[in-house]
């Protein structure tokens, strides 16, 4: 019992720290690939011989951003507890995981700008920008609608926070495929849900 209680106490910190780390590395991998890949015409553009290391960090950086991401997720449904809601519970794991899918796919096709033929085709950089962007960030605000929800329902986000994870949600499912760096809106969200955790968990455990 005493290790069980020690343990949940603890999950609180856990997924703090597991989304501060999410947060970051998700959103510098969104801005080297943003920047060494030029949004406007994706198709056409091609990586400059300088820039493709930004490229490739980006690459290295994705598995692991997705890695804390499934920590953030289990820790945050650790803190529910008995008072899981099966239904919101349900479209949490279920959006988080197909976000997570997303984002490796999109990882994957843009990896091709690095061993395109010349003049570059174009197909896996438009690809990658359309799966992150249409369908990895639209379930970005599943998630984001649920965790707050769930959040909200159980006590632990306070109704300021909640609405912000409502507006980020309504965010992302609007400007998601139409406004470059919109992206970013979602790791934001989580750094910030991340932090509120970390101020409000207790730092020992009796």
């Amino acid at each position: 019992m005493e290790s069980s209680t020690s343990t949940r106490l603890r999950t609180p910190r856990a997924a703090g720290t597991a989304g501060v780390a999410f947060a970051l590395l998700l959103a510098a991998a969104i801005v080297l690939m943003r920047t060494a890949i030029p949004s406007g015409s994706p198709a056409e553009a091609t990586v400059a011989p300088d820039e493709r290391w930004a490229v490739r960090l980006a690459l290295e950086i994705v598995p692991f951003a997705g890695i804390f991401f499934l920590w953030f997720m289990g820790a945050l449904r650790e803190q529910a507890g008995p008072a899981e809601d099966r239904f919101f519970a349900t479209v949490f794991l279920g959006s988080g995981f197909v976000f997570v899918a997303s984002l490796f796919v999109a990882a994957a096709a843009a990896g091709t700008v690095l061993n395109e033929a010349e003049p570059p085709s174009g197909f896996g950089r438009s690809f990658a920008y359309n799966v992150l962007s249409a369908y990895a960030m639209r379930m970005a605000a599943v998630f984001t609608f649920s965790a707050s929800t769930i959040g909200r329902r159980i006590g632990v986000f306070p109704r300021p926070l909640a609405l912000l994870g409502f507006a980020t949600g309504l965010a992302l499912l609007v400007l998601g495929s139409g406004v470059p760096w919109a992206e970013l809106v979602f790791p934001f969200w989580v750094l910030v849900v991340s932090l509120h955790i970390l101020r409000t968990s207790p730092r020992h455990t009796p």
